[in-house]
């Protein structure tokens, strides 16, 4: 009919939850105050570093009971601090399968499923959210045979100082002789990657760092 247009989108999801899923989380009123990966714990002392929590607070579960730690974020960013306490045990528990080694199969896995996802659908768009950009970036770049017209990505930690920043792969670094800070580099089969950020997130990258955030260098 005249003056009517039908769009029709053609879907496809990478599905990596498997490869990173080591449980349950806890939902109940069990609440184990601790964690127990020593990488968990760097990656949420150098998260609450970044989001400015008072020094007792950014030691994380180093210090104090984990309950104390999501009540400091629910008041920063959310009015509920059992999501926010649920959400940091989320966060402890899939990040480090994906940011521990370089070569770690867990990593490898989620990195090749995008990447083999990618490749036979063929998309002119990729939309990567939250962690899903960190494993996207990598698979990008792992596969530069891959031709993606836009990158977009949604809430994204790429840029979190020493929490993630610093583990991507290929490892970011400008030029020896360049005094400007290390920066990453869009992968290569990626026409125009455009990054959209709410200041409110509390994982993606806060205003202090956007002024001179390396991801200025990526889109």
């Amino acid at each position: 009919m005249a003056g009517r247009w039908l769009w029709l989108y053609d879907l496809d999801l990478a599905y990596y939850a498997p490869f990173l899923n080591s449980g349950p989380i806890a939902q109940g009123s069990a609440d184990p105050d601790g964690l127990d990966d020593p990488l968990a714990q760097e990656l949420l002392t150098a998260w609450l570093k970044e989001l400015g929590a008072p020094e007792p607070v950014a030691m994380g579960t180093l210090t104090l009971p984990l309950r104390h730690t999501a009540a400091w974020v629910a008041e920063k960013f959310s009015p509920d601090g059992r999501l926010t306490q649920l959400f940091i045990r989320m966060f402890s528990a899939k990040w480090p399968h994906n940011l521990r080694d370089d070569d770690d199969t867990v990593r490898l896995a989620a990195r090749g499923e995008v990447a083999a996802r990618i490749a036979h659908h063929g998309p002119r768009v990729v939309i990567a959210h939250s962690l899903g950009t960190v494993v996207t970036y990598e698979a990008l770049h792992a596969h530069p045979e891959l031709k993606v017209e836009l990158l977009l990505t949604l809430g994204s930690p790429l840029t979190l100082p020493h929490a993630v920043f610093h583990r991507l792969v290929p490892r970011p670094g400008g030029p020896a002789d360049d005094s400007r800070p290390p920066f990453g580099v869009r992968p290569p089969g990626v026409a125009r990657w455009v990054n959209i950020a709410d200041p409110g997130d509390p994982v993606a990258s806060h205003p202090a760092l956007l002024a001179t955030s390396p991801a200025s260098r990526w889109t």
